[in-house]
């Protein structure tokens, strides 16, 4: 048996990352949880493991030193309360992007039909189809192996959602008629991945993030134009932005007849654009 308080600071002591203290051992508590079902109260109470699991540890441990997220590692990221699979064909969902759940949920749908583009993880449409029971859900990517991604977590978690393989930039859904467009589609300009950390940079599906610098809002502009086909007269279309781009995103909805709203994140900054087609 091995004492759980013991391995921890002796894992931690082996952890190089140029992170703060805080941030090393949320990492590690991750870790353990996954590995282990310990979290920090029963770390701190000095619980017993069996031994027997250095190879894997050292092996984890290891790739965290790489810059690796850990929940590439772990292979699961939490959203709106509940655990996904990732893998490095899709983004590790943020908690600013739960933003996108928490405003659809203000509308007064009935039944509403959602089409998520982009969906990635699945993380947008999986939660409004559960947080959201009477919505049928649609999600469309490009990537094949991201929609494997997707659908396998819309089979773990009980979520009904129609999943595609579809070019947004060069192809529309056959359906239409949605009262709800989601999207948190590619919005990192190449010239900010000088700015980037590495742990996003080496192991992050570039194609889910970068957009030319010549067209940052090449996205934006075709889900505006698109909408307009797809929607229902005020339907919605709520998209998460670049910080940088709140007011020109919102103008481009605008100009293609859509009324808008920018939400900004809890730090204060541009995060979300709320538009409704007029």
């Amino acid at each position: 048996m091995i004492n759980s308080k013991t391995l921890f600071h002796q894992l931690l002591n082996n952890i190089t990352l140029s992170e703060t203290a805080d941030e090393i051992k949320s990492i590690l508590h991750s870790v353990f949880e996954k590995e282990f079902g310990f979290n920090s109260t029963d770390i701190i109470a000095e619980k017993q493991l069996l031994a027997g699991s250095d190879e894997r540890l050292n092996e984890i441990i290891k790739r965290i030193n790489a810059n690796e997220p850990v929940q590439y590692i772990l292979e699961e990221a939490y959203f709106f309360g509940r655990t996904f699979l990732v893998n490095r064909n899709v983004l590790i969902p943020r908690p600013e992007t739960e933003l996108i759940i928490s405003i659809a949920k203000e509308f007064q749908f009935i039944t509403p039909q959602i089409l998520d583009i982009g969906t990635g993880s699945g993380c947008l449409a999986v939660s409004l189809a559960l947080e959201i029971p009477s919505a049928q859900v649609y999600a469309i990517d490009i990537s094949e192996k991201a929609l494997a991604v997707a659908n396998e977590n819309a089979i773990r978690l009980l979520a009904r959602v129609t999943f595609f393989q579809l070019d947004i930039l060069n192809e529309s859904p056959a359906q239409q008629d949605f009262d709800l467009i989601v999207s948190n589609p590619p919005y990192v300009m190449e010239n900010e991945k000088m700015t980037m950390n590495s742990n996003v940079l080496d192991f992050e599906p570039a194609q889910a993030l970068f957009v030319p610098d010549h067209d940052p809002l090449i996205f934006y502009r075709e889900i505006a134009n698109k909408g307009r086909q797809l929607l229902k007269i005020g339907g919605r279309v709520v998209v998460e932005i670049n910080e940088k781009f709140g007011k020109e995103v919102k103008e481009l909805f605008e100009h293609t007849g859509y009324s808008t709203t920018v939400v900004t994140d809890l730090n204060g900054k541009d995060r979300i654009v709320s538009a409704q087609l007029i």
